[in-house]
């Protein structure tokens, strides 16, 4: 199997201790989110990832500073990303920091970001 040269990372607080409802749910936010945020602003990282096969990748980290953190990487990188902050209608209080979706971005940049962070 070849390696993908486009893919997504999604980023999760392992702190808040999700269902794994929740989990998929505020995955499709930022799946969804990061996505529109490289169709407008990269569209040729974008085609080539749908083409390519939409690779996705689910990585932790500890706390939301950790998570804040990667937010500010990817946007100094130019990445498309998109931050997801819950509405607080279900398992945790509203404005809760849950994850963060970056890309579709060539592996490389988003590797460089996001290459050590252990699978969720």
């Amino acid at each position: 199997m070849s390696e993908f040269r486009y893919k997504q990372v999604l980023v999760f607080r392992s702190d808040l201790h999700l269902s794994k409802g929740k989990i998929a749910a505020q995955a499709g936010h930022a799946a969804v989110s990061a996505s529109e945020e490289a169709r407008k602003h990269h569209p040729k990282w974008w085609k080539a990832w749908i083409v390519e096969g939409q690779c996705k990748i689910a990585v932790k980290v500890e706390s939301q500073k950790e998570l804040l953190e990667l937010e500010k990487q990817a946007k100094e990188m130019t990445l498309p990303y998109s931050l997801i902050t819950d509405r607080g209608l279900t398992e945790i209080p509203p404005g809760t920091v849950t994850c963060l979706g970056i890309g579709p971005a060539p592996s490389e940049k988003v590797d460089k970001i996001t290459g050590k962070l252990l699978l969720l």
